[in-house]
């Protein structure tokens, strides 16, 4: 069943005459689509942003955490580690959730293992080229 509208238009002109197949007004329709539009333009802006959020915050340090734990993963006992208090020293047993580390001779700390900054990398031919130029 079609309605139908009359619009006078109140300069004088001639009235208009709307019809619509749903039964409600035409302004109805209108108005609809033009809060459907507002909600899309709302709605657009927070996807972009949440987009820029993942991918230049979470996703980075995701994985830097998966490259911490793997860092973590692979220490084993001998290997010298750095401490984010700044202490060096090397592993001298592991367990679960922390290791032994040794930071000076007969010194022995436990220290969780998330307290681990880095794994060093002992180059035994650089300390010995070191060594050998000190003593020229």
């Amino acid at each position: 069943m079609a309605d139908t509208t009359t619009a006078v238009n109140i300069c004088g002109g001639t009235p208009t005459q709307t019809t619509t197949s749903t039964g409600t007004p035409a302004g109805t329709d209108a108005a609809a689509a033009q809060q459907g539009g507002g909600l899309m333009s709302m709605i657009l802006p927070l996807a972009i942003f949440a987009l820029i959020f993942y991918f230049f915050i979470i996703r980075p340090q995701k994985k830097q955490q998966k490259q911490h734990d793997n860092m973590l993963a692979s220490i084993n006992r001998g290997d010298q580690v750095e401490t984010v208090g700044g202490f060096i020293g090397t592993i001298r047993e592991v367990r679960d959730d922390s290791f032994q580390l040794e930071i000076s001779d007969g010194v022995r700390v436990r220290i969780l293992k998330s307290a681990v900054a880095r794994k060093r990398v002992v180059n035994s031919g650089a300390s010995a080229n070191a060594s050998d130029q000190e003593a020229k």
